[in-house]
């Protein structure tokens, strides 16, 4: 009983103090923010009080949940229902404000759906809210196999899942009210950033913890690699989001940063999040579900290795090539892009070691549609890999920088990389979750792997050939020395290229809708009746946490 009391009397306790918060509260985002969570905290409560046995005395645990000899894959399943969700509504909303920059009327002269508002919806929902629940979902799902044993801490786990889907709701209905910190990729107020830094160390709790329970002697590769990922984005997290509140019953906060300085802490950030959240957490992800679907050990375990203490060494340093021709010293933007360059050859060895683990299973290309998405995951990632290192080298910068070839190179590695390899790992964990036999239609994954394909290509090549014609536009100056072309005109004259880049959004949305269909009719235990492409066997039996039997 004391225990019910303790759980539920905490979040009926924080019901409270968000109630009485909301009647001293500074302005009225602050007060949103603040119902939301008392909400959620009663929730919680109502939600903790019943699940509580009044029997025995103990939370109630699902039958599948509290049996030993299976996995804890609870909140796993939760992870992939997530993933799909905000994956659907971030890409949705980037498919509106790419069509409000051909059409400015779609703004609706309105300020909760104008460019500034929706722009961070969208990358917070596609980076966070679609990222971030696949590489939690899966790092659960890779940590328990290769360690073979349950996650530690079950109810901390269940809280990671559930705390992280409400620092989405804040951070989302934050930047529709315009409560913004004006920092990329990190622009939830100083609460939220709270919030996540508690949902953070918890997670890294349960994972660290699951590793120190581990029957396997070896700590695999995937494993190091989500490792980095959870402690350096908890180190850029903290740091750069270092503020002062103007009060804490209002949303507005002060950075502690200012100037250059603040620039470069920024920029350490934003690209570091790039580089440990969409690179070092998805290369997690290659590393297990490459070699589980295609049936072949990785190509060279030492090459991994090799990757990971490169990559994560390399990485931290690249951020000044953000700032080039900035008032950031000169020596500190080279450093940034000699780091950038040399970062090429290790992002090539994790894609060679990829690509390379397919030696012997090539065919499964044309039998395999997960394993195809899993190659152009690889193929983007090599691409995008090598682009970025080229764009930091300065002549090339002064052409690229804040053009559209910049946002090509940003999609072509979202979609591309990030993207494919989250649809792929989906693909293999549903039917595993759910236990089903195979996908509801192979055929349909075949569709939204080549709507996917032609809508990365229609949006990048259109983004590309944008930026380039920008950044030609913007330097072109006459005989008389002024410049040839207004902004007005360079801007007119990307409107083809903004309405083909809103096209082939659409058809990677179109692929995504035809995912969760697939999803659903699985999750259903539906089959459709159509002949088999290929099927990657599963013995359920061995998919178990090792249990000590005692010596008789």
């Amino acid at each position: 009983m004391s225990e019910l009391l303790t759980r539920a009397g905490a979040w009926y306790a924080i019901a409270v103090l968000a109630f009485f918060g909301i009647m001293g509260s500074a302005d009225a985002g602050f007060s949103a923010h603040l119902t939301i969570i008392c909400l959620a905290a009663l929730v919680a409560a109502v939600a903790s009080t019943r699940s509580f046995d009044f029997v025995t005395r103990r939370f109630a645990v699902s039958a599948r949940s509290a049996d030993i000899s299976h996995y804890d894959d609870d909140p796993i399943r939760w992870g992939v229902i997530a993933t799909l969700f905000w994956g659907i509504a971030g890409f949705m909303v980037g498919l509106y404000i790419a069509l409000q920059l051909a059409f400015p009327v779609l703004n609706l002269n309105l300020e909760y759906t104008t460019f500034g508002r929706l722009r961070p919806l969208h990358t917070s929902a596609v980076v966070f809210a679609f990222g971030g629940n696949a590489l939690i979902a899966t790092s659960f799902y890779v940590v328990q196999r290769t360690c073979r044993a349950r996650l530690a801490f079950p109810s901390l786990a269940r809280f990671v899942f559930w705390g992280y889907q409400l620092f989405i709701v804040l951070a989302a209905t934050g930047y529709l009210m315009g409560i913004t910190e004006a920092r990329e990729y990190a622009e939830p107020e100083w609460y939220v950033d709270i919030w996540l830094t508690i949902v953070w160390v918890s997670y890294l709790i349960v994972f660290v913890g699951t590793l120190m329970r581990r029957k396997e002697p070896h700590i695999y590769v995937a494993n190091w690699f989500y490792l980095s990922f959870i402690i350096t984005i908890a180190m850029l997290h903290l740091v750069n989001n270092l503020s002062m509140p103007v009060s804490l019953l209002g949303s507005k906060s002060y950075s502690a940063f200012a100037g250059v300085q603040d620039a470069l802490t920024q920029w350490w950030y934003g690209h570091n999040a790039v580089g440990f959240l969409l690179t070092a957490g998805f290369l997690a992800m290659m590393y297990y579900f490459v070699p589980k679907q295609a049936e072949r050990p990785v190509y060279s375990y030492r090459l991994s290795i090799i990757h990971f203490w490169s990559l994560i060494f390399l990485y931290i340093w690249a951020g000044p090539h953000h700032l080039h021709y900035t008032a950031l010293p000169d020596w500190a933007q080279t450093l940034g892009m000699v780091f950038s360059i040399v970062l090429w050859m290790p992002s090539w060895g994790g894609m060679i070691n990829g690509l390379m683990t397919l030696n012997g299973a090539w065919d499964k290309i044309r039998t395999d549609p997960i394993i195809r998405m899993m190659v152009l995951a690889l193929a983007f990632y090599g691409m995008s890999t090598f682009e970025g290192p080229m764009m930091s080298i300065k002549s090339v910068n002064s052409l690229s920088h804040y053009t559209d070839w910049t946002i090509g190179h940003v999609h072509s590695g979202a979609l591309g990389w990030n993207g494919m390899i989250t649809f792929a790992c989906l693909y293999f964990l549903v039917p595993r979750l759910w236990a089903r036999a195979r996908m509801y239609s192979l055929r349909m994954i075949n569709w939204h792997f080549w709507l996917a394909t032609i809508g990365i290509v229609l949006y990048a090549s259109a983004m590309w050939v944008a930026g380039i014609m920008q950044g030609l536009m913007w330097r072109e100056y006459g005989a008389d020395g002024y410049l040839v072309y207004s902004f007005v005109e360079v801007v007119a004259a990307m409107f083809p290229m903004y309405v083909i880049r809103a096209a082939g959004g659409a058809l990677y949305l179109s692929g995504a809708l035809i995912m969760v269909y697939n999803v659903w009719r699985t999750i259903a235990g539906h089959q459709r009746q159509e002949k088999p492409m290929t099927e990657t066997p599963h013995n359920a039996e061995a998919d178990r946490p090792f249990i000590a039997v005692p010596a008789e």
